[in-house]
């Protein structure tokens, strides 16, 4: 990719300011507004605490950059929670403007022909807290944090063990959120914090920093990157197919439930304590069923093109989880669940898990033509996981379903 190369503008103040009126001008000299120093005078810094040096050397490996005035990075590797010292909050205000201002200046030069809506989401896309946090959990930034917050780290950990089991690949496709757990604000800052110390330390030279910084956000979302926000790509995809859309939320307990509806039929579905993570959640599983139907179709016109081959000769097999689920495209398209939850039964009892728990959540339409939605909870290593089915016309189809389900979303053991 191109380099980018940052201009900013000379800075000069005025001699006076002058005000008019309908009879005269009146000139006013700000000769007492002093003019603040850029940077700070070298007997300004303040000495480094001993304790921080090695952790200090290893963020400045990490990052690539040695620090003028260490005491910066120090300051940005420091919690509010952490008595006695100044903490980063000063500099995550500098940081999350400067990378702001530095993506717009990348956005801009390296898209030519791209509006300003699509640069704007480019630019959103690799500055959200999602995104910034995976990037702090990638260089282990949160490891050199000096604080005093159990319950920080607790949420820490806890979405560390969730990122920890995402796809290298689906890395840049999830800046708008995690698939079960929000990403906890404090690492976004710790990553903002630094960059504004970088920013700080070379002179608010902006072409400095980004030479710097740049490296340490990768991957960046670009626009070739398959990576719009699930809610406006479905929204956008249902409006050139023609399609109506409609999310119904409700809650179980502590956890939100997002339904989402196409045409009227229940498509997609998704879960979290978060609400807004519900919704995206669901959004994605109905765009991937979406993306599943339709290389569905592609392959049954491709069957029907073939004389020496029926539909229902056409199996289309993927393997997930070490084969634990099989799935195969029927004459109409649809796809058809093979003994999941035989299979999510036998997997319990192979690891000694606790069995199942299946559970009834909605029941809909009249006596003749009745639907059954099911979701299955099942704990393993001191975890939780929790997945709903599809909409089914009997009541051992809708557990298949959230079996399946359930089954796709287990780490592979």
């Amino acid at each position: 990719m191109e380099e980018i190369f940052l201009s900013i503008a000379s800075m000069r103040s005025t001699a006076a300011l002058r005000f008019s009126s309908a009879a005269s001008p009146v000139e006013v000299t700000p000769s007492w507004v002093p003019s603040p120093p850029l940077t700070p005078a070298p007997d300004e810094t303040s000495p480094v605490d001993e304790e921080m040096k090695d952790a200090l050397d290893q963020v400045q490996c990490i990052i690539g950059y040695s620090f003028n005035d260490l005491s910066l990075l120090e300051e940005a590797l420091t919690h509010s929670s952490y008595p006695f010292r100044a903490s980063y909050q000063r500099l995550e205000f500098v940081g999350d403007a400067v990378l702001n201002l530095a993506f717009t200046n990348f956005v801009y030069l390296t898209n030519p022909s791209v509006g300003p809506g699509s640069l704007s989401v480019l630019r959103a896309a690799n500055i959200s807290t999602e995104k910034l946090a995976r990037v702090a959990i990638r260089h282990d930034f949160y490891r050199y944090l000096r604080r005093h917050s159990p319950i920080l780290d607790s949420m820490v950990q806890e979405f560390t063990e969730a990122v920890s089991k995402e796809r290298e690949e689906d890395y840049t496709g999830i800046s708008y959120g995690g698939s079960t757990v929000k990403a906890p604000k404090v690492l976004a800052d710790i990553v903002e914090a630094i960059a504004a110390a970088i920013y700080v330390d070379c002179s608010f030279n902006l072409v400095a920093f980004w030479k710097v910084f740049r490296g340490i956000l990768e991957p960046i979302i670009t626009v070739e990157t398959p990576n719009q926000q699930p809610v406006s790509h479905i929204y956008e995809l249902c409006q050139k197919q023609g399609m109506s859309i409609e999310f119904k939320n409700w809650k179980k307990d502590n956890m939100n439930i997002t339904n989402v509806y196409v045409d009227g039929e229940l498509l997609g579905v998704g879960s979290s304590e978060q609400k807004p993570i519900a919704k995206l959640n669901a959004a994605r599983d109905a765009l991937q069923k979406m993306c599943h139907d339709e290389v569905d179709r592609m392959e049954i016109i491709k069957c029907s093109s073939q004389t020496s081959k029926t539909c229902e000769d056409v199996v289309m097999s993927r393997q997930i989880n070490g084969g634990l689920v099989t799935n195969k495209a029927n004459a109409n398209g649809g796809e058809e669940v093979d003994g999941s939850k035989q299979r999510l039964h036998e997997l319990c009892s192979k690891k000694r898990w606790q069995k199942p728990i299946y559970s009834l959540e909605e029941k809909e339409g009249p006596a003749h033509d009745t639907k059954f939605l099911c979701s299955v909870k099942v704990f393993c290593n001191n975890e939780a996981y929790f997945a709903f089915g599809d909409l089914k016309s009997r009541l051992r189809e809708a557990e298949n379903s959230a079996a399946y389900k359930l089954l796709c979303q287990l780490p592979t053991y």
